[in-house]
């Protein structure tokens, strides 16, 4: 199964969001932090994590007969490259955004129904611009933002972090035309 394929999947891209960080976390707590989900497909999805090289084995122990594995995410491995997002069909596009969004909704939702929900105290924003922008301009806001977020990722849990989902999205909701540009002759107003 090639990386599209592994993370084109509600359940396999929430346990890539919740290994991030480097964090070390065994099936079962995964299965915590994701209980809308039965451990048996938390455990079936966690194999063919490993077994395509986006998850490994960073450590095993004996817990009461069995043997209890830690995985940790490869994170050169759980992206799409240049290449496979070139290959990618529009169908590939639309079944990759409809799982982003499918995640996306069902970690908010398992937010709100925490106890301890409070989207105000939280800063939880979920807010759509819609912006006007030449393409030299959606490339400078998009390397400010890499600028911004990429540090980030290096971030490392701790006692005084909660893991955030960030998830923007940028698309062009129409083409630039000619019509829509003012004329020379509309641009004084006094004429």
């Amino acid at each position: 199964m090639d990386t599209l394929e592994l993370l084109a999947h509600p359940v396999r891209l929430r346990i890539v969001h919740a290994m991030r960080g480097d964090r070390e976390l065994t099936t079962g707590q995964l299965c915590a932090r994701i209980p809308d989900t039965s451990k048996a497909m938390v455990y079936r999805h966690v194999d063919l994590l490993v077994t395509g090289g986006i998850l490994e084995v960073a450590g095993e122990r004996r817990v009461r007969g069995a043997v209890e594995r830690r995985y940790r995410l490869r994170h050169d491995r759980a992206v799409l490259d240049a290449d496979a997002l070139a290959a990618m069909t529009p169908d590939d596009h639309r079944r990759v955004f409809a799982t982003s969004m499918a995640v996306l909704v069902t970690e908010f939702n398992a937010y709100l129904d925490r106890d301890d929900a409070d989207p105000v105290a939280d800063l939880v924003g979920y807010r759509q611009h819609a912006l006007w922008l030449t393409r030299g301009e959606l490339e400078q806001m998009i390397n400010e933002l890499r600028r911004v977020i990429l540090p980030l990722l290096a971030n490392q849990p701790t006692p005084d972090r909660a893991q955030h989902l960030l998830s923007p999205i940028f698309f062009p909701v129409e083409q630039p035309s000619a019509d829509s540009e003012p004329s020379p002759d509309h641009s004084d107003p006094s004429r």
